[in-house]
């Protein structure tokens, strides 16, 4: 920082005991001490605080970049949100139209079938028993239905 030799130092000592006298370089000498002393610490109280605030500039940037990508994610997380509620709305009025015109469909079955039943009554009239009409949603597991009537002989053979 400065370029002072040892002699120059040596010469500087002698010019302060010739004026100052042995009595009051002592005193002088702490004195220009404790002022380097204080320099030197506020030196590095500067050099620290330009650091902090250089650190903090960058935490400043990542915290603004942080923000920016949260927002991001917010806004693309509702408009996400917002095309789900569409669609479900859209699944919503689809099932509505659905089920009206089954109901339509059901109300055409129902006026077709109803002249169709005094028909029908007489025919059940004659019909021997409602367990042999034929139900179209049950599955024929067997060619004929099974018999009500135990088996004869119910003994299980075991193998010895």
């Amino acid at each position: 920082m400065f370029d002072i030799s040892f002699g120059e130092l040596l010469i500087v000592g002698v010019v302060a005991l010739i004026v100052l006298g042995p009595e009051r370089l002592p005193t002088v000498a702490r004195t220009i001490g404790a002022l380097v002393g204080r320099a030197q610490r506020f030196v590095a109280s500067v050099k620290s605080d330009i650091h902090q605030h250089s650190q903090m500039a960058g935490f400043d940037d990542l915290k603004q970049d942080v923000q920016q990508a949260a927002d991001a994610f917010r806004s693309q997380i509702e408009s996400e949100v917002a095309g789900v509620r569409e669609l479900s709305q859209q699944i919503g009025q689809t099932a509505q139209a659905v089920e009206q015109e089954a109901g339509q469909l059901l109300d055409e079955a129902a006026r077709q079938i109803a002249p169709a039943e005094p028909a029908a009554d007489s025919h059940a009239a004659t019909a021997a028993s409602p367990a042999a009409v034929p139900d179209d949603n049950q599955l024929d597991l067997f060619e004929a239905a099974p018999s009500a009537v135990p088996p004869d002989n119910p003994v299980v053979k075991v193998r010895e």
